[in-house]
């Protein structure tokens, strides 16, 4: 229950700082980003900031309850 909650709370500025990282990296190696890159990106950022929200979230939680 904790770790859903603590992971729902958390996805979302995970999502948005890792997003804003790829589209930085992207723009170092060409100065412009197109939309459709950015959709790409940010489906990858997506699937980073699930994995990364919901292992932390899980670790947080059992060194605080346990």
């Amino acid at each position: 229950m904790w770790v859903i909650l603590l992971s729902l709370a958390l996805f979302y500025p995970i999502r948005q700082l890792i997003w804003v990282l790829y589209v930085r990296k992207k723009q170092k190696i060409q100065k412009i980003v197109s939309e459709e890159e950015k959709k790409i990106l940010k489906k990858r950022a997506n699937f980073t900031s699930i994995f990364l929200s919901i292992v932390f979230s899980y670790l947080y939680v059992t060194q605080v309850f346990n």
